[in-house]
């Protein structure tokens, strides 16, 4: 009798344990990871176009000495740059053909992400810089601070909504400079 009464408890033990371990990865597999994208989603056509055309876009890094706190690395880069293009194309806020070219450069100084929390914020800040590459006249200069803020009801594993509060603070960015750039006259320089 003892003996079945082992068998009964081991298989129960068993089935326990097969039982919770399905549990947690149906869990985990609930609690995807998005991705990592800045494309900005609610832009459209500009109003006020500007009357230059776009020769080169780079997006990279300040100095150290501009920076603040940065906490990513060399695969954020080419994701903002990429994203950015996009929004730039979708609001056609640039001609083609026209007399003056210009040079956009945005260098990132803050890249702060949150390590844990019930809301997860990230705070980005970028410079963007217009230049004319006809006399090297600085026709746009502005630093973009922004954030990024997912409330716990989003998701509750905190990864996404880490990585969901990233997009979102580089969609703004992006989002808030396409729209200084469209009140911005180009025609004169900054200085």
């Amino acid at each position: 009798m003892s003996v079945y009464l082992n068998q009964n408890t081991i298989m129960k033990k068993k089935f326990a344990f097969i039982l919770s371990s399905l549990c947690i990865v149906a869990l985990l597999s609930s609690c995807a990871v998005p991705p990592v994208d800045f494309m900005v989603q609610d832009i459209g056509m500009v109003s006020s176009r500007k009357n230059v055309e776009l020769k080169s876009l780079t997006v990279g890094y300040a100095s150290q000495t501009q920076q603040k706190k940065v906490e990513s690395n060399h695969n954020i880069v080419p994701v903002w740059k990429e994203g950015l293009q996009d929004a730039i194309n979708r609001s056609l806020i640039f001609r083609d053909d026209t007399k003056t070219k210009v040079n956009l450069s945005v260098r990132i100084t803050q890249f702060d992400v949150p390590a844990a929390g019930i809301s997860m914020t990230t705070k980005v800040s970028a410079i963007y810089e217009i230049v004319d590459r006809s006399n090297g006249n600085l026709l746009f200069a502005q630093e973009i601070s922004t954030e990024g803020v997912v409330p716990f009801g989003y998701s509750a594993y905190g990864m996404t909504r880490a990585v969901e509060s990233i997009n979102r603070s580089v969609r703004n960015n992006i989002a808030d400079f396409i729209g200084l750039l469209e009140k911005s006259d180009l025609r004169k320089p900054v200085f």
